[in-house]
């Protein structure tokens, strides 16, 4: 059987950042993210009788990534057993495309464990309700579990397995301009610079308290459609990751120079009256949040920095024909 499916990375308002169990990949705190309208992944999944396979962007990937995808079909075979399919020791030929850039700080894992997990759930026969999607996403990459949402999510920390997974979230409208100012692989992955956060950074306590109140705040921010609170309380929980994760031995600093050119930038705009706030995942690249009708007049301004690209509020990961 062939089943494929599309997803799309999303970014966070609230920020993701430390496992309280590493196995299950169950957070410190929730988050809160927006899915975006582009730079989606797609993945075919195959079954068959011969050893896992595992391409990405036409190239057969590496033994590390290859291995990464085993483990996860491994735990959708174990839903198929514990259904009793025919399919749970089937293998799989795994294929995927990113539209955008990859291990770059642009949510490139959301998008494909969301796209993986919907199109091998599909593969192996498995009904997974949208929450029980969530939840099977999230054990290949915590933020895929977002990825599964339409438009904008709140990813519930939890204490088990059956109890930390995303579902919708009403919000303000929004547009999003991201600034790629180095689409490379970045030399050190989100779950390393987690462990490494956890292990050595002093302000790590600090970060999860602020993390869980920081939700609490956007939430009531969102149910407000309290635009500008969102985009305050975004830019400023960026900050405060960055600065968590610079602060561990040795440091790790994902944003670049012209990573806090673009906040600079940010900032002068809302002096000269055009109101947006910039946030940045694991990486230099930068994201601005702003209202839609301001979405040129942003990109305009950052255009000097980097690649410009602008989104609105995007699908959640469904199957696509495979015709």
């Amino acid at each position: 059987m062939v089943s494929a499916a599309r997803a799309h990375p999303n970014i966070a308002l609230v920020k993701y950042w430390g496992k309280a169990d590493d196995e299950l990949i169950i957070p410190v705190a929730g988050s809160m993210s927006m899915t975006l309208d582009k730079f989606a992944t797609t993945t075919q999944v195959e079954l068959t009788t011969d050893a896992d396979r595992f391409e990405l962007n036409g190239t057969v990937a590496d033994a590390k990534a290859t291995g990464r995808t085993t483990a996860f079909l491994d735990l959708v075979r174990n839903l198929a057993a514990e259904a009793g399919l025919d399919t749970a020791n089937a293998k799989a030929n795994v294929i995927s495309v990113n539209e955008g850039p990859t291990a770059a700080g642009m949510a490139s894992s959301a998008s494909g464990f969301a796209a993986l997990a919907t199109a091998a759930a599909d593969a192996y026969g498995l009904k997974l309700s949208p929450k029980d999607l969530s939840r099977l996403a999230r054990r290949g990459s915590g933020s895929a579990s977002r990825s599964i949402i339409d438009r904008f999510a709140i990813w519930h920390a939890g204490t088990s397995d059956a109890t930390s997974y995303a579902e919708a979230i009403d919000a303000p409208e929004m547009a999003m301009v991201s600034v790629t100012v180095n689409a490379a692989a970045k030399k050190v992955s989100s779950r390393d610079g987690m462990v490494a956060t956890r292990q050595t950074s002093p302000y790590y306590q600090a970060w999860i308290d602020v993390t869980k109140t920081t939700l609490d705040e956007m939430v009531l921010a969102c149910a407000a459609k309290d635009f500008t609170r969102v985009g305050e309380i975004t830019e400023t929980h960026a900050h405060r990751m960055h600065a968590v994760i610079n602060a561990t031995h040795p440091p790790i600093r994902y944003l670049a120079p012209v990573s806090w050119q673009v906040f600079d930038e940010v900032a002068a705009m809302r002096e000269d009256g055009i109101e947006a706030y910039a946030t940045a995942d694991a990486g230099p690249n930068v994201v601005i949040i702003c209202r839609p009708v301001d979405t040129d007049a942003v990109a305009a301004r950052v255009a000097e920095y980097g690649q410009i690209n602008t989104f609105a509020p995007g699908p959640g990961a469904h199957l696509v024909d495979t015709a």
